[in-house]
């Protein structure tokens, strides 16, 4: 009398063939390996040092204190982005009646006159008898005068020079304006102004919203970023060093930027985002929608992977 295994009489009837894992294993990973290394060879991307504010006053003064003059006088790109950051008319993107970015309101406020220039200044003015004199004529004069002072200066920055780690202009009505940017200049090629945008007054500095939008509202990061096909029009993307997976699980946010109307619209980023909730969403559901639930039946591509399988059967 034999007794039979109760694993072959729980399987008895059902088709199964032998399956190597380890051998499966190892092939598989030999072949990702070899996959992973010739691609890396191919598309790797430079692993370049962190872009900072010190870096950029020193490489690209004119740059730096225009952009600056820019923040003082309200006319930088983040100055008018709206919500977020502000509360500037018209700003924020909306597609009909959804309008996700006015309806969050201002979370992160950011004054461009006081964040990125006054306040740091007056940090730097202790113990500085020229700057302190400049920052309070400035900051008693009125709105208009002001301005006034801001216009004439950025101006006269189109012609600007540099001697002596200087940024120089022709002489013109500009008030303080030009002590006030020597005094940023000089906090910014230190490195101190990277540390005062970082303070947020937390135990963690971790948040670079600010030090990357007054870089990003300048000339010489965007360019940077075209140096590396980075820039939205040349659908680039750059791993960061430690920050796995990066920007890299963003490349199908950014595809549709290169298409109509994605392209050309002004309201771009609320169409790309809709458009990919739409699309998860379509994924999640694909269970529950009677032709696309089929397709695999239709594309058996799993016939294929299991061929041996099928062939026996």
């Amino acid at each position: 009398m034999t007794t039979e295994d109760p694993q072959d009489v729980y399987y008895s009837g059902i088709k199964m063939i032998r399956y190597d894992l380890i051998k499966e294993f190892v092939l598989a990973f030999l072949a990702v390996s070899l996959v992973v290394v010739a691609l890396a060879g191919v598309f790797s991307s430079p692993d370049d040092p962190a872009v900072t504010i010190q870096t950029w006053a020193k490489t690209a003064p004119v740059d730096f204190v225009t952009t600056a003059v820019s923040e003082l006088d309200g006319t930088s790109g983040t100055a008018g982005y709206g919500p977020p950051y502000n509360n500037t008319a018209d700003a924020a993107q909306a597609v009909g009646p959804i309008a996700p970015q006015s309806w969050a309101g201002v979370g992160t406020p950011i004054d461009t006159a006081q964040d990125f220039v006054l306040r740091p200044l007056g940090v730097a003015a202790v113990g500085n008898p020229t700057l302190t004199a400049a920052l309070a004529k400035y900051q008693a004069a009125t709105s208009d005068q002001q301005q006034s002072w801001d216009t004439n200066y950025s101006t006269a920055l189109a012609d600007a020079t540099v001697a002596n780690d200087a940024v120089s202009v022709v002489d013109g009505d500009y008030g303080p304006v030009p002590d006030l940017m020597t005094g940023l200049l000089g906090l910014a090629r230190t490195g101190a102004l990277d540390g005062l945008l970082l303070s947020s007054g937390n135990l963690y500095q971790t948040d670079f919203t600010k030090p990357l939008l007054f870089m990003g509202d300048g000339e010489y990061l965007p360019g940077l970023a075209a140096d590396q096909h980075l820039t939205g029009d040349q659908w680039g993307m750059m791993n960061e060093t430690g920050n796995y997976p990066g920007q890299t699980w963003l490349w199908l946010f950014s595809s549709w930027y290169q298409i109509p109307p994605f392209n050309t619209a002004a309201n771009a980023d609320l169409l790309v985002v809709l458009l990919m909730v739409g699309l998860t969403t379509l994924l999640a559901i694909v269970p529950f929608v009677p032709i696309l639930r089929d397709i695999p039946r239709w594309v058996p591509v799993h016939r294929l992977i299991w061929r041996r399988y099928y062939r026996s059967e």
